[in-house]
């Protein structure tokens, strides 16, 4: 679950390095281009920009009143930060399903079925899915609208004011929404470990083992296959096979194996950066934390 969390944490993170990247680009000032020539009163641009909080001016008066990239450039990270909340709303969606049961969901967060009683509706994470093609809709219609525009000012430029405030809005309260979600939602560990302790899921274990025991990946493939298909025939797991099933396919096999297919054994070899030992994951959650707290702290000092 930590490591399935530090994956939307990461793609949340570059979503907020986007936008300080956008910020920084867009925070020009265009006082002083007026209609399209500039302007012939004696004012200093850049002395206004500071005393505004700009951190720079436009260097093109035509350029200043007939653009809208920063307009495209702050809905395209919007639509991204969508796409990985609509991503996480799917996730949460399908696992607190029955069919799936490793969430369930708070009662601050659902809602009754106005057919089935007993059911509840991730109606919060359906409208955050939904919601995302709204945003996408705006960038669309952004780039649209700018495509064949000839220089300077057009009045549909004015389309920009809804798509940005919608967006804006539209992207904050997901984000909202999502932050309360996984505030109030509640993991099963017993049908999560069932989950994944069954089903093969562990046949990958089993090509490494025989890799490392000298084997080619190749050849290791295409053992594995075999027993799977062994084992589903009598209705076991890998775990369940005796030592003398697995030497049907391959004498390479000892009873060391039993250890590399336990699901302990399984996220604990995954220890290098990134992977989902638990050493792994405590390191990358430190990390996330000190990263959060040393946003925390600038933007405080800021």
């Amino acid at each position: 679950m930590a490591h399935w969390c530090l994956a939307y944490f990461e793609m949340l993170s570059r979503d907020r390095d986007r936008l300080a990247d956008t910020r920084r680009r867009v925070n020009v000032l265009p006082l002083g281009s007026a209609a399209l020539a500039g302007t012939s009163f004696q004012i200093d641009r850049e002395t206004l920009a500071n005393s505004l909080g700009f951190d720079s001016v436009s260097q093109n008066s035509l350029d200043a009143v007939s653009d809208r990239d920063f307009c495209v450039e702050f809905l395209s990270v919007c639509s991204l930060i969508m796409v990985h909340l609509s991503r996480l709303a799917e996730d949460i969606i399908i696992y607190s399903t029955t069919e799936f049961g490793l969430i369930e969901l708070g009662d601050a967060i659902a809602t009754g079925s106005s057919l089935m009683p007993q059911k509840k509706n991730p109606d919060s994470m359906e409208l955050v899915r939904g919601k995302a093609g709204r945003v996408f809709g705006h960038l669309v219609g952004m780039l649209t609208t700018l495509k064949g525009l000839p220089l300077a000012y057009n009045k549909d430029m004015q389309e920009d004011k809804e798509a940005v405030f919608d967006a804006f809005d539209t992207t904050s309260a997901s984000l909202q929404v999502t932050q309360a979600v996984l505030s109030n939602i509640t993991i099963n560990r017993e049908r999560a470990a069932n989950a994944a302790t069954g089903g093969y899921m562990n046949a990958t274990e089993l090509a490494d083992y025989l890799v490392r025991k000298g084997m080619p990946f190749r050849e290791a493939h295409e053992a594995v296959g075999k027993i799977v298909m062994s084992a589903i025939e009598k209705g076991l797991e890998l775990d369940d096979l005796s030592l003398a099933d697995f030497r049907e396919y391959t004498s390479l096999i000892d009873e060391d194996v039993y250890t590399s297919l336990s699901l302990a054994e399984t996220l604990s070899s995954k220890h290098a950066i990134g992977g989902t030992s638990p050493e792994s994951v405590a390191r990358a959650l430190s990390e996330a934390r000190t990263r959060i707290g040393r946003e925390m702290i600038g933007k405080l000092q800021s």
